[in-house]
């Protein structure tokens, strides 16, 4: 009797760890599909990043892929994680077409989500309306900031990281042409057009609190900004 009780334990433990040894394999497999399909997206991403014409080529041969991706790097790094390396990859590339200090944009970013840089936040209610997204754009803003990139317009697109980004550096682009300096182009991209000639009135020059934290902390990263 004892022989018998002895056997089926040793058989219902060989059973038990076949189960456990057959769950482990699965959970292996699941994991490496996981990874595999991350890879793919990733290796996507960075080809459509790296991508070029000849024509910035022949213009930007000195600005090449290990300085973009050391850029994006110190982005990933000064946010904790919380700014994707894809985002910061897309930044940093995307900055140099407009000439544009990347760590300009990202400390708007920061400064727009307050250290989040959460793509779908929506911000507090105005008498404007809401602000959507990571660039916190409004929905009276966008569509022509969007026609005026040549791109396609729907609310849900503010919560892309991506388009909100591209939008950003449209309008700072645009508001930096306009004004010629960064402490007006800023205080507006804060305030809006209207809200920048009603601040300096008020106060007899555009350095807001907003423009002059965003260009201190971009100068605090080891890249030489672009001058205004």
């Amino acid at each position: 009797m004892l022989v018998v009780v002895t056997f089926f334990t040793v058989d219902q433990l060989k059973e038990e760890d076949q189960q456990t040894l057959a769950d482990r394999n699965q959970q292996l497999k699941d994991k490496n599909a996981e990874l595999k399909a991350e890879k793919n997206q990733l290796e996507s991403q960075y080809s459509y990043i790296k991508k070029e014409t000849a024509e910035e080529s022949k213009k930007n041969g000195f600005y090449t892929w290990p300085k973009v991706e050391k850029k994006a790097d110190r982005l990933v790094q000064e946010s904790d994680g919380k700014f994707k390396k894809s985002w910061a990859l897309y930044l940093v590339k995307e900055s140099k077409r407009y000439e544009i200090d990347p760590f300009l944009v990202y400390e708007l970013l920061k400064v727009e989500t307050g250290g989040t840089f959460d793509p779908e936040l929506v911000g507090p209610e105005t008498k404007y309306g809401h602000a959507y997204g990571m660039s916190q754009f409004m929905k009276n803003t966008a569509p022509w900031i969007a026609d005026m990139a040549g791109l396609p317009y729907e609310d849900e697109l503010l919560f892309d990281p991506y388009y909100s980004m591209q939008l950003s550096l449209v309008y700072l682009d645009f508001l930096h042409h306009e004004y010629g300096n960064w402490d007006e182009a800023l205080t507006a991209y804060h305030r809006g057009m209207g809200g920048l000639e009603q601040y300096k009135q008020e106060n007899g020059h555009a350095k807001s609190w907003y423009a002059k934290e965003i260009q201190n902390k971009a100068e605090t990263h080891p890249t030489v900004a672009f001058v205004n």
